[in-house]
């Protein structure tokens, strides 16, 4: 098949839309920034309605800018973990969407924990309990609706991440659905069935008539309604978390590989060829999951309103799969990041924080001894700590600005060698090199320095939209075309490279600094 991929990223802070064609060029983008709500210490919302119509902004800017867009499918990449829950019969949102990042389900995960059933949870899922998982963001959900979980089990309500609540409004209501890679990241699927699992399901309260149907990343899920400039049926081929999807647009696609993505959070993945529990701090989860090539063109057409015993036998129907059609993944998740930067910047009145915090940490040679560990809600990997709370140490007089903003890049530095030290213990062998993309890799200063402090060269991807071309790349495959990965490898962007410069006896005291102030800041 020939035709472009429309390609819509809906990211925590921005949602983009991209037209690729089948050499990988990039033909017409559109961008919208996505309002964040911190209505109470430690809560992150968002208003699904206006997640919605950004996409459809980003969307019309990016096709305005074609005579003939010429679709072949539609990718979607997302934010993770993010959920919401919504009326079967309406569509109308029922509460905010709860960011990935919010910690408002915080005492539900901990009464799990109390309970002691953290460990079969994470044998299960693969997952720590954190309220960073969606589980415990739809139990809270359910709690502040009127007969939240009862409306649930009967099959009035619809639940899932903001690919779902995408998908069920790109198709005009009639596909309720989800990938592995999202279904991963809400602790409620199970590794070996790769199919929502009845215990977490139970140690949740969740019904599963309130969840979408688990379906291959690369998949035709459906087609399009008219909806303003988008035309009706076009196939929505691909859905896949938007770390899940840079790993695989940056050509990560085999056991060995290592990614980092920096955006608000950053994620570090390490593609596995099966689940590798982790008792590191590391999370276990589907990579991403292609169509079989005997599937290549089926799709998946539910009914319009299924009653909730159809769901049920919808979520155990199943789907073949060939051996090699699941790749999973070892991840960890840092909490803030690019969020840091952004935090140091207003705190410093800076106009625009990105570049100016940059500008301000070239101004000095070095932090002066500065250390700021950014846990502004709580450290994810690999310490997975709720209630640790930011720190800035080591200031004197002579501290100023330039050293709190160059200790704000560092940090996510510092962060990113802290996991990728457990995943190269997990991996048993030597890391060769760090594959990076994400807004904050736009920062030499910050590539530099993490080389530096992996004592191995960073591979940062001269794309700065790798997540919507993996997803795009996975629609592909499903519409047809491209054929395979050897094909979409001759299409990955290039990469800028960095090699490590410091003397390893400064980059271990530097790194001790550091351990020693998290230590304080989990104390």
């Amino acid at each position: 098949m020939t035709g472009n991929i429309l390609a819509i990223d809906q990211g925590t802070t921005n949602t983009k839309a991209l037209v690729i064609d089948p050499a990988g060029r990039i033909l017409a983008r559109g961008s919208q920034p996505n309002a964040i709500s911190y209505p109470q210490p430690g809560w992150v919302e968002q208003d699904a309605w206006e997640i919605w119509r950004g996409v459809l902004a980003a969307v019309t800017q990016c096709l305005a800018g074609l005579d003939r867009p010429d679709l072949a499918a539609i990718a979607i990449s997302n934010q993770r973990e993010t959920a919401l829950i919504w009326e079967r019969a309406t569509g109308r949102p029922l509460g905010p969407c709860v960011v990935w990042q919010c910690h408002r389900s915080a005492d539900i995960c901990n009464a799990v924990k109390a309970a002691g059933l953290g460990p079969a949870l994470q044998g299960r899922t693969g997952l720590q309990v954190d309220p960073m998982f969606s589980a415990s963001k739809i139990r809270w959900l359910l709690d502040h609706i009127p007969d939240g979980p009862a409306r649930a089990g009967n099959g009035g309500l619809c639940a899932g991440n903001v690919d779902a609540w995408l998908l069920w409004n790109l198709t005009g209501g009639r596909v309720h659905a989800t990938d592995m890679t999202n279904a991963s990241r809400t602790q409620l699927m199970s590794l070996a069935d790769l199919a929502w699992d009845a215990a977490a399901l139970d140690i949740f309260g969740i019904p599963i008539a309130i969840l979408p149907e688990i379906r291959l990343s690369s998949f035709i899920f459906g087609e399009t309604v008219p909806t303003g400039s988008l035309p009706g049926g076009v196939p929505i081929a691909s859905l896949i978390g938007d770390s899940h999807a840079s790993l695989y647009g940056l050509g990560g696609f085999r056991p060995g590989s290592i990614k980092a993505t920096y955006g608000t959070g950053s994620s570090l993945m390490m593609p596995t060829s099966a689940p590798v529990l982790s008792g590191k701090g590391l999370s276990t989860t589907v990579a991403w999951a292609r169509t079989p090539l005997s599937l290549r063109g089926a799709s998946f057409a539910p009914k319009q309103s299924p009653a909730s015993d159809e769901i049920a036998s919808a979520h155990t129907a199943g789907l073949a799969m060939t051996a090699d059609s699941v790749t999973y993944a070892l991840e960890g998740n840092i909490y803030a990041t690019g969020a840091a930067v952004q935090w140091v910047g207003e705190l410093l009145g800076l106009a625009d924080p990105g570049p100016e915090v940059e500008r301000l940490a070239r101004s000095v040679a070095d932090t002066a001894g500065v250390y700021f560990v950014p846990a502004l809600t709580g450290l994810g990997a690999p310490h997975w700590a709720e209630s640790a709370r930011g720190l800035i140490a080591g200031l004197t007089r002579g501290a100023g600005a330039g050293h709190l903003a160059r200790a704000s890049l560092e940090a996510i530095a510092y962060q990113v060698r802290d996991v990728f030290d457990v995943m190269q213990a997990e991996a048993g062998a030597a890391l060769t090199a760090l594959l990076a993309d994400g807004g904050a890799s736009r920062s030499d200063l910050l590539m530099q320095f993490q080389a530096d402090m992996l004592g191995c060269p960073v591979l940062r991807s001269a794309s700065p939209d790798v997540s919507p071309l993996g997803a795009a790349f996975l629609a592909g495959l499903a519409a047809g075309v491209w054929v395979d990965e050897a094909e979409i490898a001759r299409l990955i962007p290039p990469c800028d490279r960095f090699e490590p410069q410091m003397p390893p006896d400064r980059r271990d005291a530097l790194h001790e600094g550091w351990r020693k102030t998290v230590a304080r800041a989990l104390s």
